[in-house]
């Protein structure tokens, strides 16, 4: 699409560096330079703000990435869009089913109720919860990757959503400060909300984090 749109060798085009290397590759085979900028905290999509201070006048469009069934702010993306004269375009997650969606929802809410020590997803904004991604800041506790080992071993599975930003990456390592990036690759773990889980495995999921104390008000 970006070719077909015309952006080409000499264009740059704003990207995420949290997750989606795909999308930053798909820039780089159309001859274009990817420039990478920050991400909103909440919900992890590319900031507006962020997005206008990397606009240079080689830029010629934005890849906006959904994350995690949340959706960016395409209303102040546009309008960025509208007045810098650039291509914005979406790159959306796989639809999941209207039922299967309620369900997530509900395991999402028993979560957001139950769970200490960690910081719960924002859920505005239509969240689906394609995936439950919480918080576990340092601060001299246990960390994201011990916190993981550990709820592990309790039997839960879990998963680190983006383990190395695309910034971070050989191929296309550069010198940018993206700290909200940086602080949520550090930090942020999906556990399961699937239709399938049980009551069962709802309280599973809760007592094994629990357990593990953690930070019980966690500074944003």
């Amino acid at each position: 699409m970006l070719s077909a749109a015309g952006v080409g060798a000499g264009d740059e085009v704003i990207v995420p560096a949290f997750g989606n290397v795909e999308v930053t590759e798909a820039v780089a085979r159309t001859g274009a330079l990817p420039v990478f900028a920050d991400i909103d905290p909440v919900s992890y999509c590319l900031d507006a703000c962020a997005v206008e201070a990397a606009v240079t006048s080689r830029t010629a469009a934005v890849v906006v990435v959904h994350r995690f069934g949340r959706r960016a702010d395409l209303a102040r993306l546009h309008g960025l869009g509208q007045r810098h004269g650039l291509l914005v375009l979406e790159r959306a997650e796989t639809e999941v089913p209207y039922d299967e969606i309620a369900q997530r929802r509900q395991r999402a809410a028993y979560l957001d109720a139950r769970l200490r020590g960690v910081r719960t997803p924002d859920d505005g904004d239509g969240h689906t919860f394609q995936q439950y991604v919480v918080r576990v800041p340092g601060n001299g506790r246990p960390d994201r990757d011990a916190f993981a080992r550990a709820v592990r071993v309790r039997g839960v599975e879990c998963r680190v959503p983006v383990k190395t930003p695309v910034h971070r990456l050989p191929e296309f390592r550069r010198c940018v400060a993206l700290p909200e990036t940086e602080r949520a690759a550090d930090e942020t773990l999906a556990l399961p909300v699937d239709a399938t889980l049980t009551k069962r495995d709802m309280q599973r999921i809760v007592s094994a984090c629990n357990v593990l104390g953690g930070l019980l008000q966690p500074a944003f």
